[in-house]
C-alpha cells in the first residue's frame, strides 16, 4: 500500500508543473498558437491544476484510512492528468490531433478518480 505522504508529494510535484507550464504557456507560447491551441492549452492546464489539488486531498483521506480504493483512486487522476491533459498540450504543441482519441480515456480517468474517491469516504464514514 502506498503511503500518504506519497499522494502529497504527487499532488504538490504536479501542482507545481502545473504552474510551470501554466506560465510556459502564458509567456514562451505568446502569439504562437492559434485560438483552439490556446483552448486545448488552458483546457489542459485547467484539469491538471485542478486534479492535482485532489491528489492533495486523497493524500488527507488516505492519511485517515488504509484503504485500496483510496490507492486506486490516486493512481486514476495520475493517469487522468497524464492522459487527459498530456493529450491537450501535445496537441495544444502542434503534435497530431489524433492524439484526441485518448483524451476521453484520460476524462474517464478521472470520473472514475472521483467515484473510487466517494466511495471510499462513504465507506470510512459508515
Amino acid at each position: 500500500m502506498m503511503e500518504w505522504r506519497f499522494w502529497i508529494g504527487t499532488g504538490a510535484c504536479t501542482a507545481g508543473l502545473s504552474v510551470l507550464l501554466g506560465a510556459f504557456g502564458a509567456h514562451a507560447l505568446k502569439g504562437t498558437l492559434d485560438d483552439q491551441q490556446i483552448q486545448w492549452f488552458k483546457t489542459a492546464f485547467e484539469y491538471h491544476a485542478f486534479h492535482s489539488l485532489a491528489l492533495l486531498i486523497l493524500g488527507l483521506l488516505a492519511s485517515r484510512t488504509n484503504n485500496s480504493l483510496v490507492q486506486s483512486s490516486g493512481w486514476f487522476f495520475c493517469l487522468g492528468i497524464v492522459l487527459f491533459s498530456g493529450s491537450l498540450y501535445l496537441m495544444a504543441l502542434g503534435f497530431p490531433k489524433t492524439l484526441a482519441i485518448i483524451t476521453p480515456i484520460g476524462g474517464l480517468s478521472f470520473l472514475t478518480a472521483w467515484t473510487l474517491m466517494a466511495i471510499a469516504t462513504f465507506k470510512k464514514i459508515s
